[in-house]
């Protein structure tokens, strides 16, 4: 009753302030802006890339949807604790709070919440829900309405064949809650569409089936084409021209668990992450993810899950519109990747999958403060990531994130590291990024110096199961000539993200002996297997519309696929089990630089310059032929792998030793 009250008496007073500052004023141009400021608090400025692209005003009654973001209370204790309890050094170290404990230090209050829910609804907005940790409001209305109240001039453009909005001018809030919002979401859309780094390393793309509901119905399906080798070095494709000299060996099938498990030392050790629980953040949710992720277990010699071991807790409120923008069932394979990867390498841990409405990052965001507030998992796999920069048609580099959208994502971040979770970022598949996005840079968030950076390696596993040699992943595709007599450069396909953030300009602490080279946050932190063509093999239910050795129409089928998509669960995965017995990791980062560089496989060029892969025409069957490619190793755009950190694979990729350190370090 008294919080009834608390809520009628701010909505009273949000009405007057809104009468004020909103009835009666125009929704374009210079006279809204000037109504308006001396009652109005800037939240971020107009969209700079707006002024290089010509847009045309949303439809009035088009519904848009936004997220508005809420200040932590204390935010300088709350940056302040996670640093403590984060540093292995720190008396704090390892003390930290339950998600009560910190709503009732650190969460916005109800107080807030209330007040900016009277505004908006006052602005006549529909508030659609906050989450359990009040880190945002979702709020949606008609274009007309959210523009107005906003002020933000909201446009569509058409971007590289995509349609974005973006803002014309500040997106501002009353003054009265100046000190309670933090960001707004969802109005400039350019650069918000999270993508998977998954790669099967083929551009052969097929048609996807129509979306039914929640229920986006099978992927198109793929099959990896013969020859191809159970592990490394075991075919060498003899019958084909020699390559810098030397006859390639032909790619392997894809790893299977024991084989990643064995070659990164967890083998014998015993730790199989009982006790532990990993969470995943995706867009959308496959209905065949657990079954699939079951029979591919049982196939390779693991056990499936326990009854309750796998649970998902995924918002499946899809806007068609969304699903179309977003590739819909294109995210199944990430999904199955990712579930599949941790439960190969920490079989006895837990996992729960948090799948988003879509891939934009306000609804990613969402799902991540999801994951933050259950307090169930320990560690956050995220393997999507979007740009920071990009290039214009004009040739302009405008920035895709600004100072607000990074303070929401570190709200979660920061209630993540005082409560002893960990959040792992894929370091992308675009090499520096020059090809992809006309800029060099590191993308985003996983640059963000308050996440766990995971970089790519081409890994070969030998007969025995041990790591042969492991190196950058990096990869410049030859093809055969016209006469099949030679192999002639075709360019570079892809690699593992890296460099220097231009965006944090900042050296982390636990970067400041790590010798990057770089004058802010370098990335990635560590490495694991990346490449397509060293990958790991997956089992997923597909759509085959072509007779394959698993059969016609809906299936089961099993594929390699890599990308640093791999490589972050595999750390996830790897990182729980290292984790068992032990208190929760957290923030990896200062745990990682304190043991690493004595622990970690240093990553250096070494072994052979690449390998032989075999793919159908068609993607499906030997019915078009096959062709054949050279991919090889350690070619990654402008970036390099030398010994100690570097831009591909960070401190290396773990070991025996490594695992070992971090399951047995307590410290102070």
């Amino acid at each position: 009753m008294a919080r009834h009250k608390l809520l009628r008496s701010v909505a009273a007073a949000t009405a007057a302030l809104t009468g004020l500052t909103i009835a009666g004023i125009a929704t374009t141009g210079t006279a809204q802006a000037a109504g308006r400021s001396q009652h109005r608090h800037q939240v971020t400025a107009a969209s700079q890339w707006t002024r290089h692209v010509h847009g045309a005003r949303l439809a009035a009654g088009d519904r848009v949807n936004v997220k508005v973001w809420l200040t932590p209370r204390d935010a300088d204790g709350l940056t302040a604790l996670a640093t403590a309890v984060s540093d292995p050094h720190s008396a704090a170290y390892a003390h930290y709070l339950s998600a009560a404990g910190y709503d009732s230090r650190f969460a916005p209050t109800r107080a807030q919440v209330a007040s900016v829910t009277a505004w908006l609804r006052g602005a006549g907005l529909r508030v659609d829900g906050s989450d359990a940790s009040h880190h945002y409001v979702a709020v949606s209305g008609t274009a007309a309405a959210i523009d107005t109240a906003f002020t933000a001039g909201i446009q569509q453009y058409h971007v590289d064949g995509q349609a974005v909005t973006g803002a014309t001018q500040p997106v501002t809030v009353p003054s009265a809650l100046a000190g309670s919002v933090l960001a707004v979401t969802g109005i400039d859309t350019l650069g918000h569409r999270a993508t998977p780094s998954t790669d099967r390393g083929t551009s052969a793309a097929r048609a996807r089936g129509p979306a039914r509901s929640s229920d986006l119905g099978p992927p198109p399906g793929f099959v990896n084409a013969q020859p191809c080798s159970a592990y490394y070095g075991q075919k060498r494709a003899n019958d084909l021209p020699a390559f810098a000299g030397d006859h390639l060996p032909y790619a392997v099938c894809g790893y299977v668990p024991s084989q990643l498990r064995s070659a990164y030392g967890l083998t014998g050790t015993r730790l199989t992450g009982r006790g532990q629980t990993i969470a995943i953040t995706d867009a959308f949710e496959s209905p065949w993810l657990l079954q699939d992720s079951n029979t591919y277990a049982s196939r390779h010699g693991d056990k499936p899950f326990r009854p309750g071991q796998f649970k998902t807790r995924s918002d499946t409120n899809y806007d068609p519109a969304k699903v179309d923008e977003c590739g819909g069932n294109d995210w199944y394979a990430e999904q199955n990747l990712d579930v599949q990867a941790e439960h190969g390498m920490a079989p006895d841990a837990n996992i729960v999958y948090y799948g988003a409405a879509s891939c934009y990052d306000d609804d990613l965001l969402a799902a991540m403060a999801r994951a933050v507030s259950d307090d169930q998992a320990s560690i956050v796999s995220n393997s999507w990531g979007e740009p920071t920069y990009v290039t214009l048609p004009d040739g302009t580099v405008t920035p895709s994130i600004d100072d607000t959208l990074v303070a929401a994502y570190e709200s979660i971040f920061k209630q993540a590291a005082v409560q002893g979770i960990g959040f792992y970022y894929s370091a992308g598949d675009t090499g520096d990024d020059l090809a992809a996005w006309g800029v060099k840079q590191t993308e985003f968030p996983v640059s963000d110096p308050w996440v766990t950076a995971v970089g790519g390696t081409s890994l070969a596993v030998a007969r025995n199961g041990r790591r042969a040699f492991e190196t950058g992943w990096g990869t410049e595709k030859w093809s055969l000539n016209a006469d099949g007599s030679a192999w002639t450069d075709a360019g570079y396909l892809y690699g593992s993200g890296g460099g220097c953030s231009a965006w944090f300009t900042s050296t982390p602490p636990y970067q400041r002996f790590a010798r990057t080279g770089c004058s802010g946050r370098a990335v990635p932190d560590i490495a694991m297997d990346a490449d397509p063509n060293t990958g790991m093999l997956i089992g997923q239910t597909q759509d085959f519309d072509l007779p394959t050795r698993f059969g016609t129409g809906t299936q089961y089928g099993e594929y390699r696929l890599g990308g640093t998509s791999l490589a972050s669960p595999l750390l996830a995965g790897l990182n729980a089990a290292a984790q068992q017995g032990r208190s929760r990791i957290g923030f990896a980062n200062p745990l990682i630089y304190l043991v690493g560089p004595f622990t970690a496989h240093d990553v250096t060029p070494q072994g052979d310059a690449g390998n032989i892969r075999v793919d159908y025409v068609n993607g499906l069957n030997q019915a078009d032929g096959t062709v054949a490619s050279v991919r090889t190793f350690d070619q990654d755009s402008s970036l390099a792998t030398n010994r100690g950190w570097d831009e591909v694979t960070g401190v290396g990729s773990p070991t025996l030793r490594y695992a070992v350190a971090v399951h047995l370090l307590r410290l102070p």
